[in-house]
């Protein structure tokens, strides 16, 4: 008799954590399968509902904080929620991805938080800035791997959103160390998988993986920490989640708790893949049955190889492969006091996205993080040029780069979108948006 159960990993990105999620559950014994646009469907006939895959359990992995739209994303996985035991039940982490949201839904609980400022009128935000000091780190409400985060100063003008997201003031906590620093605690299933202390990169105060922040391993864990991680997991009702917390003169405060953290930077400090164990909770959710020591086997590698089920769908290539932009493209592109929706040139050869300096003034680019040397046919020594946080909206998808600046007044467009920015699309240089003829602009790399 064959008592495997079969759980669904719902994921429309291609990710090493998707993958390494349906390996584990098949390592474990049981059936992993990637739900994914080439392969879900749900039909309702004569008053039944029935899911395609028909899995037992379903283990949400969808990115709300990159895409647009994440209110379709939600409408998904609440659809999937009705039908089958869902981990990280959508109303969850709809609380859990918006970072205030969270903060509120912890307010006045054992959780410490450092103390925050949502208005919607952007006069009454910049008044509120004073209260702060000389510094206060001003985010969006939804963002990821560090986007739309800045440190400010009290007498920067800010908006209360940043594109079409709200945006609000946070206390900076900070011990005054050279290098800023904070814990990323993984939980699953009220238990404390892995703890990595991140480290700010050079020329940047936030301890992001996607950013270049340095890890380690903390097997030292503070337990006020450790019960500040678990506290709120557990009343944000998150059956796994990665709990971001920052030491300050007062104890530990929780600055996020991420729904969808990756893995890469965990195993890397840890040796630990917290895979496996999400994989134990979905089964056992399932009626499934799987020993604690396969687990701690499976664990010690992370295998974010393809899934053989999914290398063999027929059409999976629309939702692995990269969506395509043009030649040119229409995007979004904010700073800390605006947003402008312009034409931008994709150029590959490009490894940094740059903007124009009239155009970094008006949505308030900034401030500057370091200096970059740009090099050019022309020039062999190259030219220094300012570096500044932007966040690009393009095709859907938000990227927080660090774009170089330069006068750009001589050329047709204000915005080059680089190769760290490109990276993630196929670039069409037949489609073009602003539907003009295709001539060749003079370009620094």
């Amino acid at each position: 008799m064959d008592d495997s159960v079969s759980v669904g990993v719902l994921s429309l990105h291609n990710s090493k954590e998707t993958k390494a999620i349906v390996n584990a559950v098949d390592d474990l014994g049981h059936h992993g399968v990637w739900l994914r646009e080439d392969n879900l469907a749900v039909d309702i006939e004569d008053g039944r509902a029935v899911l395609d895959p028909d899995v037992d359990v379903v283990a949400n992995r969808l990115l709300l904080s990159k895409t647009e739209q994440p209110a379709e994303l939600l409408g998904l996985a609440l659809s999937i929620s009705r039908l089958r035991p869902t981990l990280n039940r959508p109303e969850n982490v709809l609380t859990a991805f918006h970072k205030f949201a969270t903060a509120t839904t912890l307010a006045g609980t054992g959780v410490q938080l450092p103390d925050a400022t949502l208005a919607l009128d952007t006069d009454r935000l910049n008044a509120e800035k004073a209260k702060y000091g000389d510094e206060v780190v001003y985010k969006t409400a939804i963002g990821t791997h560090g986007g739309g985060t800045w440190k400010i100063s009290a007498d920067e003008q800010v908006n209360a959103r940043v594109g079409d997201r709200f945006a609000f003031l946070q206390e900076l906590i900070d011990r005054d160390e050279e290098r800023h620093r904070d814990l990323r605690v993984y939980v699953v299933d009220d238990e404390i998988i892995g703890t990595m202390r991140r480290y700010a990169p050079d020329n940047d105060w936030r301890t992001n993986v996607a950013l270049g922040g340095a890890v380690e391993a903390v097997d030292d864990l503070p337990d006020a920490a450790a019960e500040a991680a678990l506290e709120a997991a557990d009343l944000l009702g998150l059956d796994y989640a990665g709990v971001d917390l920052v030491e300050g003169a007062d104890g530990w405060h929780l600055l996020e708790v991420n729904p969808t953290a990756g893995f890469k930077g965990l195993f890397e400090a840890t040796g630990v893949s917290p895979a496996p164990y999400i994989a134990k909770l979905a089964i056992e959710t399932a009626g499934g049955e799987v020993a604690d020591a396969d687990v701690e086997q499976v664990a010690a590698t992370l295998d974010d190889s393809t899934p053989e089920a999914a290398a063999r769908a027929p059409s999976s290539p629309r939702s692995t492969d990269p969506a395509v932009v043009g030649y040119t493209e229409d995007v979004l592109i904010s700073g800390t006091s605006g947003t402008e929706r312009v034409v931008a040139k994709s150029d590959t050869g490009a490894s940094r996205t740059s903007l124009d300096t009239r155009l970094a003034a008006k949505i308030g680019a900034g401030p500057i993080k370091s200096m970059t040397k740009i090099r050019s046919g022309s020039v062999k020594s190259g030219k220094a040029r300012p570096v500044v946080d932007v966040v690009v909206s393009v095709a859907g998808d938000r990227h927080t780069v660090a774009a170089s600046l330069e006068d750009r007044e001589h050329m047709d467009y204000s915005l080059l979108l680089g190769r760290d920015i490109l990276q993630h699309y196929q670039v069409d240089v037949q489609r073009r948006v602003d539907g003009e003829d295709q001539t060749d602009e003079e370009e620094e790399e």
